[in-house]
């Protein structure tokens, strides 16, 4: 496996290093020019104008790194938050059509690992249910959702999130 830094996402423990790998050069090359220019008597070369130069650059680099870095964390909290609002209102939805179809507990258990996309077996084994008794909720479930399988229970579920979203934006 690639190492973050190569793979063209950095962590931002990566980008921190960077950073500071970026700000001790910066202060190298400050005090460096510093040094010289205290060496040549207060008079600047050519070569210390370029050291400067280069050492400024870097420090502004620094700052818009920086920035731009904490505009990005700001942006993935920001992110992090609509998604958690985005399935709060997905499992609202779901849950007001478990409310609709008047299941019971064990069937709204059923449908909801059914909607997660989990099999028969599965859901059995978590539930430490026989396949059969899963069988006979799912079949309760469908009748009272009036689907017929497991694409149509999710394509219901499916439209009203499409249909909640349409008439959001009109």
């Amino acid at each position: 496996m690639a190492h973050p830094a190569f793979t063209g996402r950095p962590t931002p423990a990566a980008m921190v290093a960077l950073i500071a790998a970026q700000a001790f050069c910066a202060l190298f090359f400050i005090t460096d020019v510093l040094t010289d220019l205290g060496e040549a008597g207060g008079k600047p070369t050519t070569h210390l104008l370029i050291e400067a130069m280069a050492a400024a650059t870097l420090v502004v680099a620094i700052f818009l790194e920086t920035r731009l870095m904490l505009d990005l964390f700001a942006r993935k909290a920001r992110l992090e938050t609509s998604l958690k609002e985005a399935s709060r209102a997905v499992f609202d939805v779901i849950e007001a059509h478990f409310d609709d179809w008047a299941l019971s507990p064990a069937e709204r258990d059923v449908a909801s690992f059914l909607v997660k996309g989990l099999s028969i077996t599965e859901i059995a084994e978590l539930r430490g249910n026989k396949e059969g008794t899963i069988k006979a909720h799912l079949n309760a479930i469908y009748r009272k959702s009036g689907t017929r399988n497991r694409a149509e229970l999710m394509s219901a579920v499916i439209d009203t999130l499409i249909d909640a979203d349409v008439s959001g934006d009109a």
